[in-house]
Order: C-alpha cells, then structure tokens, then sequence
C-alpha cells in the first residue's frame, strides 16, 4: 500500500524536476557572468586547497607511523604501505600545486578569452530562456531512438531465430546454444544490423544537436540589436535543415562514429576470446587494454570534429567535408576562448545537476513526510 501512495510524490517530484531546471536557466541568464567567475575562483581555490590536504596527510602519516615517502615507494608489494602511501601523497601535493599555478598562468594570460567564453555561456543561456521550445527536441529524438531501437531488437531477435537452436550442457536449467555455423550468412546479416543501429542512434544524436546548433543560428541572425529586439529561433525551419537539405552530412558523421564503435566491439570480442585463450595472460591483457584506449581516443576526436563540423555547417550551409575543415580550422585559431567555454559550460552543467537532485530529493523528502503512511 506504501508502495501506491509513494508514486504519487515521485510523480510530483518528476515535475518540480523539471520546474527546478527551469528557474535554474533563469538563473543561469540573469547571474551567467558572476556565477561563471565563482566557479573559476572555487576551481583556483580547490586546487590549491587539495595540494595542501595532501600535504597536511601525508604529514599525518610520516607522525604516526614513522615513514617517509621516497622515489621507490611505488614499488612497495603492499598497498597500504606506509611508505607508498607518503610517497603518493607527496605526488599529489605537488601535481595538484602544479595544476593550480597552470590554471592561474591561464586565467591571467587568457583573461580576454575567459571574458569571451563567459560571453558565450551567456548568451547561450538567454538562447535557451528565450526559446523554451528546444527543450523538447533531445526529448523527441530521445523516444524516437528508443521506438527505433525496441523496432531493431524485435528484428535482431527474427534474424537470430533463423539459426537452429539446440539445448545447452551447461549449469542454466533452459539454456540454448545458437549455432552459427550452421548458415554463416545469418552471422553476417546479424552484424549488419548492429552496424545499422549503431549508425542509426548517431544519426538521431547528432540530428538533435544540428536542429539545436540551426535553431541558434536561426536566432543570432534574426536579432535585432537597434531595436534591442531579442530573434526567435526558427525551430521548424532548422528540423528542414537536418532532415532536407543537411541529410547526408548527418549521416556521414554518424557513419563515421559508428564504424569507430562497431570496431571497438568487435575488437574487444576478439581481445576477450584471446585472452581467454592465453589464461589471462598479462601482455595480452596489457596490448588490448592500449588499443581500447586508442579507439576511444580516436572516438572523441572524431565526435568533437563532427560536433566542430556541424557547428559550422548550421552557421554556413556548407557540406560535411568543408565542415569539418573550417569548424577544425576555427577552433585551432580561437583554442583558448573554446577551451575556457566548453569548461565552463561543463562544470555549470554539473553544478546546476548535482543543485536540481539535491533540491528535488529533499522536496521528495518533505512530501513524503507530511503524507500519512509514508512518515516512516
């Protein structure tokens, strides 16, 4: 009966949530440049607050136990070792120490950027009050990627269901063995397919993005600034641009980011099979270990020039390639300007996450100890 009643403050609270995030963009428009100068002070402040805890423990652990760190403590067979606990201690004062005068020598040289940057977090955040409508669209293509990927796995399973199936030795009462060898034509279809939604779901991701990168331009164009007149962001107009003329360069950094994860996995089936083999051999493990960070490294690079590329193409109208040279080419030139935005954009992303749960699981709290049955 508890059970009934909690859904209707879960219910609720999934509204505050959204209300919250909302008074959160106000706040973010109205307090951008004051609150983007916080997070940079507190980031200064932490860094160097960090180093000296670190210097303060290991101070701690050289008193009480008598040891001190030296270049050899990493080699120490136990972990807790004293001595390589001082010794990590010590590296982390002085990489933190390290770390704060960097950002510091940044902030200072770059101050012009760290100016513009905060601009741009701004500006972006008065886009987003202005134009409450592009809420909704990572909302759509969200459920339009789960319908498609609910519509693939019902495929997946027919095309899997094509192989004879036979009852398994092992310990799982039930259990089948599909057998792949029997039609091996069935094997290539399946990995088609999971090409084909791989591809699909970077499709409708980076759709999103493009419909919301179009509907900015859309925006900064029909601003008006002689008759401070805030534009609207063509909302329908930037969906025709993703879907009539922009296709094909949606789908070609799409298809580039799925080859890159449709390798990765078959990578790491290989790389698990092989280790399997060798009995958990340690240069084994070490290589695939490498190359999966390789692949991932290389996923990154290619989602942030596709990112560059469409940026620019909803600015411009040129084609994918172009794109993605020119969006390259820009943010080589402007490095430090979007290297202090993106920074920033991601730690008030974080902050204004970590400030809505809190605040809305503590209103979830008081609901539900002022309703009758859920107290305890």
């Amino acid at each position: 009966m508890n059970i009934i009643k909690a859904r209707v403050p879960i219910f609720i609270c999934i509204g505050t949530g959204f209300v919250f995030s909302l008074l959160l963009l106000y706040l973010m428009s109205a307090f951008a440049e004051a609150i983007a100068w916080i997070c940079i002070v507190l980031t200064g402040i932490g860094l160097f607050a960090g180093s000296i805890l670190c210097w303060f423990m290991r101070a701690d652990v050289v008193n009480e136990r008598g040891a001190v760190g030296s270049g050899t403590g990493f080699q120490a067979n136990d972990l807790n070792d004293s001595e390589t606990e001082a010794f990590w201690l010590l590296v982390g004062c002085i990489a933190l120490a390290v770390l704060g005068c960097c950002f510091c020598v940044c902030v200072a040289c770059g101050f012009k950027h760290v100016k513009e940057a905060i601009n741009v977090i701004d500006a972006a955040a008065d886009f987003t009050v202005e134009n409450k409508r592009v809420i909704i669209v990572p909302m759509i293509y969200f459920t339009i990627t789960i319908i498609s990927f609910v519509v693939w796995l019902y495929a997946f399973a027919c095309v899997v269901s094509l192989n004879p199936i036979k009852a398994s030795n092992g310990l799982i009462p039930q259990d089948r063995d599909i057998d792949w060898d029997a039609k091996p034509w069935h094997m290539w279809a399946a990995l088609g397919m999971f090409f084909g939604i791989l591809w699909i779901m970077a499709w409708w991701n980076y759709t999103s993005q493009f419909v919301v990168m179009a509907a900015a331009s859309t925006y900064y164009f029909n601003c008006k600034e002689e008759n401070e007149y805030e534009g609207k962001a063509e909302l329908c107009y930037s969906v025709k641009l993703a879907h009539v003329y922009h296709t094909g360069s949606i789908a070609m950094g799409a298809f580039i980011i799925a080859l890159i994860e449709f390798i990765k996995f078959v990578f790491l089936y290989l790389a698990k099979k092989a280790e399997k083999a060798s009995g958990g051999n340690k240069c084994i493990k070490a290589v695939v270990c490498v190359a999966e960070c390789i692949l991932s490294c290389i996923e990154k690079i290619c989602d942030y020039i596709n990112q560059a590329a469409f940026a620019y193409i909803a600015v411009s109208g040129d084609g994918f390639c172009a794109g993605a040279w020119n969006g390259f080419l820009l943010n080589v030139k402007h490095m430090l300007s979007f290297t202090f935005a993106n920074y920033i954009a991601k730690l008030f992303i974080l902050l204004g996450k970590v400030a809505v749960c809190v605040v809305n699981g503590f209103t979830l709290v008081f609901i539900m100890k002022n309703m009758d049955g859920l107290a305890d």
